[in-house]
């Protein structure tokens, strides 16, 4: 898509940014959004990029990128914790060219490999990793708190 912008994301594209993680079916408010860019602003280990039209009339997705230091190695482990797309923008290279900027960021920043995780119940998902070059390589557990063991 020839007319996208990718930039960071500012305080207020808070309101459209909670809209877009909506459409994965996350409950995330804009507050919780806003409340997010604000603690990431000065911060050199986690950015947010949005991307939208040349016209920036909306904004066609979103995706957060966050630094995590390597304790067995040197370097940066780069973890791309959300990437929503517009439904209505799907399949015209907006999710690549947010992957591309949490990457190209997270490389300058001396992150040595980058990661991201997705859900069992989104194949399509996983066939759009693995067609912008990530390959499945481990497995994740999770267990949340106020759980018993």
């Amino acid at each position: 898509m020839g007319n996208l912008i990718i930039r960071r994301a500012k305080l207020v594209d808070a309101a459209e940014i909670a809209v877009c993680l909506s459409a994965l079916g996350y409950g995330t408010t804009s507050g919780l959004v806003t409340e997010r860019l604000v603690s990431f602003a000065d911060s050199s280990t986690n950015a947010v990029f949005i991307a939208s039209a040349n016209d920036l009339t909306s904004l066609l997705g979103v995706v957060s990128v966050h630094l995590l230091p390597l304790f067995h190695a040197t370097g940066l482990l780069g973890r791309i914790t959300s990437l929503a797309v517009n439904p209505s923008a799907r399949g015209i290279g907006v999710g690549r060219a947010l992957v591309s900027a949490a990457e190209q960021w997270a490389w300058s920043k001396d992150a040595k490999r980058m990661e991201v995780t997705s859900g069992d119940h989104r194949p399509a998902a996983h066939a759009f990793y693995q067609a912008v070059g990530y390959t499945l390589d481990e497995r994740r557990f999770i267990k949340h708190a106020g759980k018993a063991s």
